[in-house]
């Protein structure tokens, strides 16, 4: 069974965050998909994640194309996959079911700190994973760097 994990972004902007993410995995052979709230959230993820530096080169993909099984990793605003993921990351408030980590490595869900109803989305989504008694973590920034605040859960 995998993890949720939290992440309060109050310096770094989504784009940032999740490539760190998402090059973490990939070096590590997980296929991820990253599921948006809205289809612009997710516009704007896949130009940042094309114009990083060519030595990070990130393989993925907009759903909708004829490879999407074929992704390392797939932006998607559906719940269902078919890159076969073993890690998802949820932004712009997109919605996450507990009984989902179990299949996962890591589910990650990225959240703006300046944005009230992003934080109180993350709280709701927070309390159900402890809820259903889902191992989560809860990180911020604190002067830039990335520190556990909580955790909850099987572990």
């Amino acid at each position: 069974m995998g993890k949720a994990m939290f992440y309060h972004l109050t310096r770094d902007p989504v784009e940032v965050t999740a490539s760190t993410l998402l090059t973490r995995a990939f070096g590590a052979g997980w296929r991820v998909v990253v599921r948006g709230g809205d289809m612009a959230g997710l516009e704007r993820l896949d130009a940042a994640l094309w114009l990083g530096a060519k030595d990070s080169f990130l393989p993925h993909g907009l759903a909708g194309g004829p490879h999407d099984a074929d992704q390392p990793i797939l932006l998607t605003t559906a719940h269902d996959a078919p890159n076969n993921p073993v890690c998802a990351m949820a932004v712009d408030r997109a919605e996450v079911d507990p009984a989902e980590v179990a299949g996962l490595e890591r589910l990650w869900i990225l959240f703006d700190g300046q944005d009230e109803a992003a934080v109180v989305h993350a709280r709701t989504q927070w309390k159900a994973m402890a809820a259903a008694g889902v191992q989560a973590e809860y990180w911020s920034q604190d002067g830039g760097a990335w520190a556990k605040k909580a955790q909850s859960g099987g572990g």
